[in-house]
């Protein structure tokens, strides 16, 4: 199972950047093996974020229906990933809180993979991060 982060989605779907065509590889390469790829809410949320941070309102249903597409799960945010995610801050485990919040619903799920550029997550004990080619 890998759990897959919110910067792959929106540099799929996002304008020319260098790691753009990275991301897109890196997913379908993912699903051509047929590995399980997960996600959480708080991703969800985050694409909603950003894009409306960045006033790019017509991004946000194109980048999540792509992201839909190659999940096979989204787990919700439940309380005790919160409170295990401010147990990962308040140690200084996190490198944000938004991280915390993944690594906590991967710990709860036994996920110890995760595709994403966020190069904090190589800190995590326990998680793998892909993130090349």
């Amino acid at each position: 199972m890998i759990f897959v982060d919110s910067n792959i989605p929106m540099y799929v779907r996002g304008r020319a950047h260098p790691l753009k065509a990275t991301a897109q590889y890196l997913l379908e390469q993912a699903a051509v093996r047929g590995e399980i790829l997960v996600t959480d809410a708080e991703v969800l949320q985050e694409i909603v974020h950003r894009y409306s941070a960045i006033r790019a309102m017509e991004e946000i249903n194109p980048t999540l229906k792509y992201l839909l597409r190659f999940v096979d799960r989204v787990f919700p945010v439940e309380q005790e990933d919160v409170l295990l995610a401010a147990d990962f801050v308040t140690r200084g485990a996190a490198g944000s809180s938004r991280d915390a919040v993944h690594a906590a619903i991967m710990r709860r799920y036994g996920i110890e993979r995760i595709l994403s550029f966020d190069k904090d997550f190589d800190r995590w004990p326990g998680i793998s991060r892909i993130g090349e080619i």
